[in-house]
């Protein structure tokens, strides 16, 4: 694992997704967590403190903004990506007034997510587009 190793957070209640992201995030070279709803995220954010978490808007228990909103609350630095196959322009909004780095339209190409890797390790983030 080189310096710029982060942990990752994966926020999916459907387990392919998470196992697609898991595989993803590995071969770049970060670690990898994961979750199931909301509610585990918020628990293991305040476990872990990754440096990114890729969160899925509609779960079980807590969904991805309610969640977001809490963890933005406990460490404003992390940044988190929702992630949605319901990209609904009011989702994107509230999403964004959450504090959520972008969103993210599912399913994603594994292209797509290695090239948004790269960019936010090299710290990038103004030129990150989703």
């Amino acid at each position: 694992m080189g310096s710029n190793c982060m942990d990752i957070l994966v926020v999916d209640d459907h387990p392919g997704v998470r196992y697609l992201l898991d595989i993803v995030i590995k071969e770049v070279g970060h670690r990898v967590h994961t979750a199931q709803n909301g509610l585990e995220a918020v628990e293991k954010v305040r476990a872990i403190k990754p440096n990114l978490v890729f969160m899925d808007v509609r779960m079980p228990l807590m969904g991805g903004l309610e969640a977001l909103s809490k963890i933005k609350k406990m460490l404003p630095d992390t940044q988190v990506v929702i992630m949605t196959a319901y990209g609904s322009d009011d989702t994107i909004l509230q999403a964004q007034k959450q504090g959520a780095l972008c969103c993210m339209a599912k399913p994603f190409d594994v292209d797509d997510i290695k090239d948004f890797l790269e960019d936010f390790t090299h710290r990038e983030i103004k030129n990150i587009s989703c």
